[in-house]
């Protein structure tokens, strides 16, 4: 059973996500009580990868538990992701060849244990972001139209 904690929907606004990996997250006890209260911000989060050839996750936002010790952690502390290292491998290729960015895109409890979902994204322009506002309006406006529809015919 999957439990999502928190979205990151900005990231769909300013990035195309091309792949998504889910990868395990290495917390502290306190931090793990936070994301089960949804404490957690991914707003300006990415994850980078270090020439240790490990994935850490920077700017992400948890906040601390308020039933905490004053040994609490940092709130936008880098925290280690977990990804075998193929696929961590494969990701720093198409980030150093082909400009992409790793994104977090959601988190998620998932068997008791707390999972991150990457996205690798190409970042939008200024064009895409409004075609894609057009067509989310517009896709606002027919379903509109439709449930008018079938309120007239009842």
């Amino acid at each position: 059973m999957i439990k999502v904690i928190a979205t990151n929907k900005k990231a769909y606004h300013d990035y195309f996500i091309e792949d998504t990996y889910e990868a395990g997250i290495e917390l502290q006890g306190s931090e793990v009580k936070s994301i089960r209260l949804g404490e957690i911000n991914l707003k300006d989060s990415y994850a980078n990868i270090t020439s240790d050839g490990e994935l850490m996750l920077i700017n992400t936002h948890i906040s601390q538990y308020s039933k905490g010790s004053h040994f609490n952690p940092e709130p936008r502390r880098t925290r280690r992701l977990l990804l075998h290292k193929e696929e961590i491998r494969k990701l720093r290729q198409k980030v150093i060849e082909k400009g992409y960015t790793l994104i977090p895109v959601k988190v998620y409890f998932k068997e008791g244990l707390c999972k991150i979902e990457i996205g690798l994204a190409k970042g939008k322009q200024g064009p895409d972001k409004r075609k894609d506002l057009m067509e989310k309006d517009q896709k606002r406006e027919l379903e509109r139209y439709f449930k008018e529809e079938n309120f007239r015919r009842k």
